[in-house]
Parts: C-alpha cells; structure tokens; sequence
C-alpha cells in the first residue's frame, strides 16, 4: 500500500507547495482533488499546471489518483452540483464533460485512478430510473476511459443515490466493465454500518483502485482525525492486507485544512505505525 494525503485537506496551501509537503513526510501517493487552486480544468494556463504537475509527482516519485469532489468548481451556488443523475440533461451534460476532462489529466499524469461518485438525488424519481440515468452516464465515461486506459473508481458516498457497497453492487447489474472500479472510503463504511470493514471490502478486492481514510463514527458522515472515531482500523489493515491492496490509501480530511501541516504529520505517523504492526 502506498500511504497517501487528498490534496482538497491543504486547501490553504499553493498546490505545489502542498505536493513539496507531502513528500517531505514521506508520503508515497497524491490524490488530487482539481479545482479553482489546482489543476483546473478550464483555466487557461492548465498545461502549464500540468507539465509542473508531472514534473513535481517524478521528482518526489509520487503516485496519483485524480478525484473530482470540487464542491463549487461548476456550480457556484450548489455545493457539488451537477451531477451523473441532475435533472436536466444539459445539467449531467457538464458533470460528463468535466468527468471526461478529469480522465484526459490522469491519462497524462498516469494517475491510478480518476474517482467520482454519483450525486445527490433531487426531483421525486423512482430508484429504477434513477439508477438508470445514472448508468447512462457512467456508460459514456466508462466508454471514454476506456480509450483513454484511464481506470475508474466509483465512490459510494453518504447521502447520495449510491451510499453503499450494497448500492453498487446494484449499480453494477447495470455497468460493468474491467476499467470500472471502487473506491472505497473506509469512514463511509464505519458510517453506514457496514462492518466489520474487512468482511465488506473482502468480496470486492480485484476492483477496488482506490482507498479514501480517515476516522469516523456510526451514522455521522463526518471525517475525523484518527483516534476521534469509532474505527477498527487494526480490522481494515487486515482487511486490505488479504485483498493484497496495493495501490493508494489517501487520508481524506478536507476541513482541517487549516491546520493542514500537523495533521498531515500526525496521519502520517498513525498509519505508518499501524502499518508496522500489521
């Protein structure tokens, strides 16, 4: 496994500073949230951002995922609007083509991964079409990633169509292709009550590309630093150890971003620690 840090946790730092950062505590992996601050996909100097981008992950030879969780990057008014099963078609248009713009950045970088989840559902709709609409959209950019040899990892989320792994075992009845994956945050589970975590994430070893961490109580969708939750992480080491999971396990902490520089530490030394024992 290949200990990481979500940039969207260091919101108040230059992004390459923040790249700097994270090497120096000797992280192995990034996953970068794109946004205003960071590689953001409409502004006009991003291959200039990119080349850096690609200069800095060599140097400090750091691995990637590229996550697309901007909370106001398309819509200023709507937090993480629109999305895959918006209203209107227009509306999931632009989820899509930021999507797709996400998947070119990880086809440059070599990224992992490029994750994403499905979105809140917001008009009164049966679950069936819903799903469907949202299989509709993953459909074009799984196509898209396909060609791209970019991998996909679909993170359930709280709160949204998808909650659970459950849920995208649904989802999967509909969507299925080798490009398309989970990413699993281990806080989600504790969250939803599915535990113990190494019994769920178990049966989805092969598709599993990317890991979001952090602690988190039953029934609060709220990421807490290590040691404030209710997380058997003894449990999801072992758990991930007999998947034999390699890739990315990035600690997600995006409203500690002003105090960013200890908590990075502090995270950092926990899991390394806990990597040990295990």
């Amino acid at each position: 496994m290949k200990l990481g840090y979500n940039t969207n946790g260091l919101a108040f730092h230059r992004w390459d500073d923040a790249i700097r950062l994270l090497a120096e505590t000797g992280y192995q992996s990034v996953a970068i949230t794109v946004d205003h601050y960071c590689l953001n996909p409409f502004a006009s100097d991003l291959p200039q951002q990119l080349e850096k981008m690609q200069t800095l992950l060599n140097q400090y030879q750091l691995s990637s995922v590229i996550e697309t969780g901007a909370r106001f990057l398309l819509n200023p008014h709507a937090k993480h609007e629109p999305t895959l099963v918006s209203p209107s078609p227009a509306e999931r248009a632009t989820r899509i083509d930021f999507l797709k713009r996400c998947i070119d950045l990880a086809a440059v970088l070599h990224s992992d991964a490029v994750s994403f989840w499905a979105g809140q559902l917001k008009q009164d709709l049966s679950r069936e079409d819903a799903l469907a609409r949202l299989a509709e959209g993953c459909r074009e950019v799984i196509d898209y990633a396909a060609e791209k040899q970019v991998r996909l990892a679909f993170e359930p989320e709280p709160g949204m169509l998808i909650e659970t792994l459950h849920d995208f075992e649904e989802l999967t009845q509909l969507v299925n292709h080798p490009c398309f994956g989970l990413t699993v945050d281990i806080g989600h589970l504790q969250c939803m009550g599915e535990t113990p975590i190494s019994q769920f994430i178990q049966p989805w070893g092969d598709r599993i590309f990317n890991i979001h961490i952090e602690d988190m109580l039953y029934g609060a969708h709220d990421h807490l630093r290590f040691g404030e939750g209710e997380i058997d992480f003894v449990d999801v080491m072992a758990g991930l150890r007999k998947i034999n999971y390699s890739d990315g396990i990035h600690v997600e902490l995006s409203r500690h971003s002003h105090i960013a520089p200890d908590v990075l530490r502090e995270s950092y030394a926990f899991l390394q620690q806990l990597s040990k024992e295990d």
